[in-house]
C-alpha cells in the first residue's frame, strides 16, 4: 500500500550530448545536474544515449553481407566512449548526483567489462542521493538499426526503486511501445515513470499520455536536441550525414500527470530544462476508476510472467 504523501520537485533535462565524446558528455551531464539542483530539484532525468550520443543517422559500415572498415573503425570510436559500471566516470556522476542531493537517471552507452565482452547495451542508470549507483536498466529490444550496435538486455534489469518520494523506474525509448514490458512496470508499482526517448514526432506526445493514463502514474520523458552541426566533422563516415536535415532531432521533452493532462512542455527545438511539481496524492486519486494492476485487472482471464533471472552464455557447474 502507497503511504507516501507529499510533493517532489523533477527536472527534466532536454540537452543534446558532447556527441562521441565521453568525457566532455560526462561535463556536461554533471553542469546539468547542477543546474537542475540549483533549482531545487530531487528527481533529475537526462536522455537516452546521454553518454557518449545516440548516434543517429549513421550505419557503422554495415550493410547485409558486409562490413567496412571505416564502419569497424567509427565502431571503435563509439566503444571507446562508452562506460562501465566498474568505471571511475560512475563515480563523477554518483559525485554530481551527491552534490545535487538528487536522485539521478541517465542515459548511457554501456560496456560489460565484468563479462568479458565487447557488446555495447543502452542502458539507464540510477544514483541515490548519497551518490550511490543503485541500478540499471538495459534496453529490452533496440530498435531498428539500433540492432546493429546494442545488444538486448534481460529481465534481471528491470528495476523500480522505493523512495520517499514513491517508486520510480522506467523503459528506454520504444520499449514504451510494449504492452507486457509496461505492465510488468506497473505491477512493480512505478509511481514516478522514467521514458527517455530519441524519438522526437508528434506521436511520442501521445505515446507518454497514454501511459500516464494507464498506469496513473506520472510520465518524465526526455530527448534531446540535436542539430548536424554538433557532430564532429573527424568522423570516420560522416558523409553519412550529407543528406539529413540541419535539426536532426526537434526534442519533445515533456511532464505528465497521472491523468494525462501535460503538465510541462512540450519542449521543441532548443535546449532547456522543464521543472514540475508533483502532487504524489494525484496518483492514489486517479486510480479510483482505474487501476491497471488493481481492480481493472482480470487475472482471471489474462495472466503475464516475467523472467527476471539473469542470463548468461556460458553457465560453469561443480
Amino acid at each position: 500500500m502507497r503511504n507516501i504523501v507529499g510533493k517532489v520537485k523533477v527536472a527534466v533535462v532536454q540537452a543534446a550530448s558532447v556527441l562521441f565524446d565521453k568525457a566532455a558528455s560526462i561535463k556536461k551531464a554533471c553542469q546539468l545536474v547542477e543546474e537542475a539542483g540549483n533549482e531545487g530539484s530531487e528527481i533529475v532525468l537526462l536522455p537516452e544515449a546521454f553518454i557518449p550520443a545516440y548516434p543517429r543517422g549513421f550505419t557503422f559500415g554495415m550493410k547485409i553481407g558486409n562490413r567496412s572498415e571505416e564502419g569497424r573503425a567509427l565502431w571503435k570510436r563509439y566503444w571507446d566512449n562508452s562506460i562501465e559500471t566498474s568505471g571511475s566516470e560512475v563515480k563523477v556522476l554518483g559525485k554530481a548526483a551527491k552534490d545535487a542531493g538528487v536522485y539521478l537517471s541517465i542515459g548511457v552507452i554501456e560496456r560489460d567489462g565484468a563479462s568479458g565482452g565487447e557488446t555495447l547495451y543502452c542502458s539507464m542508470l540510477y544514483f541515490s542521493p548519497e551518490g550511490n549507483l543503485i541500478g540499471k536498466h538495459r534496453k529490452l529490444k533496440p530498435t531498428g538499426s539500433e540492432r546493429l550496435i546494442w545488444g538486448e538486455g534481460d529481465g534481471s534489469t528491470m528495476p523500480v526503486f522505493s523512495t520517499e518520494f514513491g517508486k520510480i523506474g522506467g523503459l528506454i525509448c520504444w520499449e514504451n511501445y510494449m504492452p507486457l514490458a509496461r505492465m510488468a512496470m506497473y505491477a512493480k508499482g512505478v509511481e514516478i515513470y522514467l521514458a527517455p526517448t530519441a524519438d522526437s514526432r508528434e506521436t511520442w506526445q501521445a505515446t507518454v499520455r497514454h501511459i500516464a493514463c494507464e498506469g496513473r502514474c506520472f510520465v518524465l520523458a526526455c530527448n534531446q536536441f540535436v542539430t548536424k552541426g554538433m557532430y564532429p566533422p573527424d568522423l570516420e563516415t560522416i558523409e553519412e550525414l550529407t543528406d539529413q536535415p540541419e535539426v536532426m532531432c526537434r526534442g519533445g521533452s515533456v511532464i505528465v500527470a497521472p491523468s494525462g493532462e501535460v503538465i510541462a512542455g512540450p519542449l521543441w527545438d532548443k535546449e532547456g530544462i522543464l521543472y514540475a511539481v508533483l502532487d504524489l496524492d494525484e496518483i492514489t486519486k486517479a486510480k479510483v476508476d482505474f487501476d491497471v494492476v488493481g481492480h481493472y485487472s482480470r487475472p482471471d482471464v489474462f495472466q503475464l510472467n516475467v523472467n527476471i533471472e539473469s542470463k548468461s552464455a556460458v553457465v560453469f557447474k561443480v
